[in-house]
């Protein structure tokens, strides 16, 4: 769902870099922010689980490069990646892969996923959790479905601007809150707020890249949130997000405060600052497309480095 990637320069990948150019590695570390943050959560609770983590890791990659390759072939499918495109273009779009082989790879990282996420939920719970397993395999089913009807479905629900809330559930709400009560077993309420950084900023990286693309993305039908709001009021929002992330972490310090350490985030906010000023001020692709990459790592720098401060 989120694509962190830049222009492409070569125009003509052999088979197996047209893949790895498909599977958009640069979109993994930001994937990979939630799990990281709640494996943080859990070691400060002192309930953390090298194993659980490993494989929420391997589920959580297999499912960014689904959603990364349905989305190829979905806005091909649907008309978002066409000449008119000013973003990246993609592998079916450019012909690298095609259609039917696109869907074959989809297929396979659909029952990687499932196959991942169900050892995750033996190791979590094993044979006494049945009815604990039952509620993340359906959850695990329905990130599987998102990450296919983003935009590859008949009715893809990010063309109807429903992307933004996709993205904070699953990046920010499930990733870090399912993370953390697979090894903890057990709810607890403050690590909402941790979830709401990862959802707050996941969603900004995402507001980047439809900002990017609202010319093209409104000629193709697809109503994001700044094709319905309009390229000054998304920026607006983009600043809401970002402060949304921060006052998440402002917030849980406050709350669970017991080292000065627990601020170690501040450390990050120059970048948080930095990309919430230049998306205000840059107006073209262009120069809005590095943008996308700053602000996914400085979603991961800003976890690792929340989540040092909560366990040092």
């Amino acid at each position: 769902m989120l694509d962190t990637s830049t222009q492409q320069t070569n125009p003509n990948p052999g088979l197996l870099s047209a893949w790895i150019s498909a599977f958009r590695p640069r979109t993994l570390p930001l994937a990979l922010s939630c799990i990281g943050m709640g494996g943080f959560m859990a070691a400060a609770n002192g309930v953390f689980d090298s194993t659980v983590i490993a494989l929420c890791v391997l589920t959580t990659l297999f499912l960014q490069i689904l959603s990364n390759l349905a989305n190829d072939y979905g806005d091909s499918k649907h008309g978002a990646d066409s000449i008119h495109r000013e973003g990246p273009k993609r592998a079916v779009q450019a012909g690298h892969i095609t259609a039917e082989h696109m869907k074959k790879g989809m297929i396979v990282f659909s029952l990687l996923s499932l196959l991942s996420g169900l050892l995750l939920l033996w190791v979590a719970f094993g044979t006494e959790g049945l009815l604990l397993a039952l509620l993340f395999l359906v959850l695990g089913l329905a990130a599987i479905w998102a990450a296919i009807n983003y935009t590859a479905g008949d009715k893809p629900y990010g063309y109807a601007g429903l992307g933004d809330i996709s993205v904070f559930i699953f990046f920010g709400l499930v990733g870090v809150l399912g993370t953390y009560f697979l090894q903890a077993l057990e709810f607890n309420p403050l690590v909402l707020l941790p979830a709401f950084i990862c959802g707050f900023f996941s969603t900004a990286v995402l507001n980047v890249n439809n900002i990017r693309d609202i010319h093209s993305d409104k000629l193709a039908g697809k109503y994001s949130i700044p094709v319905r709001l309009g390229p000054k009021r998304a920026r607006i929002y983009h600043i809401l997000l970002l402060a949304g992330g921060v006052v998440s972490a402002v917030v849980y310090v406050a709350l669970n405060f017991y080292s000065a350490w627990q601020f170690l985030f501040v450390l990050a906010l120059p970048l948080v600052i930095i990309n919430g000023r230049n998306v205000w001020q840059k107006q073209t692709s262009a120069e809005l497309d590095p943008y996308l990459k700053q602000m996914a790592m400085t979603t991961l720098a800003f976890v690792l480095l929340f989540g040092i401060g909560q366990v040092v």
